[in-house]
């Protein structure tokens, strides 16, 4: 345990589609004083996102689909455009995310890159999220995609120009960080500028 750090207690709050604890601790501040905290500490599980890319055709696959939180903070559809995620479960992030592509986005992609991990909302949510981006071409299509019926997944595929998609930041369409975030990736590197 680091030295700012003690008496750590976690209560269980809720453990019903993921766990939320109560945490209490001491904390040592950068003033050398000690203060007793509360957080709630929300766990789901890590998960992976990825951003499928044309080089060709210039053009990259999105996804949307309803996001309740996002309905009760402002969003009147509910509805999120998005790169293809999801969680882990028990798989390494290379496996899960190839598995999310295929059953979210209807590819098959044998090879993805690994860009980066990120804490996505680290005040409250102990999520790591392994980005990914990845190739792909018409002939990777096996599928319509649209999700996992059994998994309730209703999930809208959309096929955006480059240019059209990273405008879509700036006119409010994307608001998902993840999905902001790999496509500055992509026009950063230079992949698809």
């Amino acid at each position: 345990m680091p030295e700012y750090l003690k008496n750590i207690k976690k209560i269980l709050l809720s453990d019903n589609w993921a766990t939320l604890h109560k945490v209490t601790f001491d904390y040592r501040d950068s003033k050398g004083n000690w203060e007793p905290q509360v957080r709630e500490v929300y766990d789901r599980g890590n998960g992976a996102a990825v951003l499928l890319y044309n080089e060709t055709s210039r053009s990259v696959i999105l996804t949307e689909q309803l996001r309740m939180p996002t309905y009760f903070n402002g969003n009147p559809s509910g509805m999120l455009i998005e790169v293809c995620a999801g969680l882990l479960d028990d798989h390494d992030p290379e496996t899960a995310i190839k598995k999310e592509i295929e059953e979210e986005t209807g590819y098959h992609l044998s090879k993805v890159e690994k860009v980066m991990d990120l804490y996505m909302s680290p005040g409250s949510v102990t999520e790591t999220v392994h980005l990914f981006i990845a190739s792909y071409t018409a002939k990777d299509k096996v599928s319509e995609g649209g999700g996992v019926t059994t998994e309730h997944e209703d999930i809208l595929v959309h096929e955006y120009a480059f240019a059209k998609a990273y405008k879509m930041i700036q006119t409010g369409e994307i608001k998902d960080a993840k999905t902001v975030i790999l496509l500055q990736y992509l026009k950063l590197q230079g992949i698809l500028a």
